[in-house]
């Protein structure tokens, strides 16, 4: 008896974001399936991929990726190479010199840095917080401010910030909007209400649901993910139809399968490929469990990541 394939088609769809102005715009979200589920529906825009740079220049980076940047000194040499890396759609910087229990960098020259960027490259941006809630709250309006123009996602508000950061980015400089909560379909749909209560436009909210490296709870993350995927396409909840993106890196090379040196744990082989491995493994599994964009480090992983797209596309 033959098998016949009766498509799972849904009447809602997820909200298309562009992000960048120009010649030069990446839109993410638009399906009106789950991930891959190409035999259902035809993917709109297939996921994207990001490339994290940080302010702090190339200090605590892996070997690898050092090499991949080796002659650029600064940060909108970064940028540029960061941009033409094989596989890239974006730039994402990591404004992480600000946060106050660290280099506790300032606004002006973080600000700096934005601009420096913003001018070296004329890809889409994306601009990350230093994860310090307060500190953000005075930070992104002003990065928000800077990008005037350039259609910038700006990441992250969370629920102690939201007002701050989505008035200016969402409705003062038309900004993307980034919607951060913590693994968790009600703090997510209640983040994007209390957004668009404030007057954004709900089509130009991306969530960051939260994520973690694989092996490390997370369990959690493709279940939050695929609930949210579910009750956006199937019950046409509208305040959980904005795309997803993940920030990938900032987690999996902190973990100690990326950090160990060679010399203290020689049997799990060269520390870089462990970090990419890591990488590759983490955005893989976000993107099919529902994520439309990810955000990485390594060339390598944004090789292996753009490839895996493309096959599934």
């Amino acid at each position: 008896m033959p098998f016949n394939q009766k498509p799972q088609k849904f009447n809602a769809k997820i909200n298309p974001v562009t992000i960048g102005s120009g010649d030069k715009t990446v839109t993410i979200g638009g399906d009106s399936t789950f991930p891959f589920y190409t035999f259902d529906a035809p993917s709109e825009n297939c996921a994207k991929i990001g490339v994290e740079i940080s302010d702090m220049g190339l200090e605590g980076m892996s070997e690898g990726i050092k090499a991949y940047y080796d002659g650029a000194t600064t940060m909108g040499e970064i940028a540029k190479k960061a941009a033409a890396m094989e596989g890239a759609d974006f730039v994402a910087l990591n404004l992480e010199g600000g946060d106050p229990n660290g280099e506790n960098r300032s606004i002006d020259e973080l600000i700096a840095v934005v601009k420096e960027v913003a001018e070296a490259v004329d890809c889409p941006l994306v601009v990350e917080g230093c994860k310090n809630v307060e500190k953000d709250a005075e930070l992104l309006p002003k990065v928000a401010e800077a990008l005037e123009g350039r259609n910038a996602l700006i990441l992250s508000e969370k629920e102690e910030n939201y007002k701050a950061i989505g008035a200016a980015a969402g409705l003062a400089y038309n900004q993307i909007v980034g919607a951060e909560s913590a693994v968790d379909i009600n703090l997510a749909k209640q983040l994007n209400v209390v957004t668009t209560q404030l007057g954004v436009d709900a089509k130009k909210i991306v969530m960051n649901i939260g994520s973690a490296a694989a092996g490390y709870g997370y369990e959690y993350v493709v279940s939050t993910m695929d609930r949210i995927k579910g009750a956006a396409l199937g019950q046409n909840d509208n305040m959980l139809q904005m795309p997803i993106i993940t920030p990938v890196s900032a987690e999996t090379w902190g973990v100690k399968e990326a950090t160990a040196s060679e010399a203290d744990m020689p049997e799990w082989g060269p520390q870089d490929e462990r970090g990419i491995d890591m990488e590759v493994m983490t955005a893989a599994a976000d993107l099919a469990a529902g994520s439309d964009a990810v955000i990485l480090r390594h060339p390598e992983s944004v090789k292996a990541i753009s490839k895996m797209i493309k096959a599934l596309a």
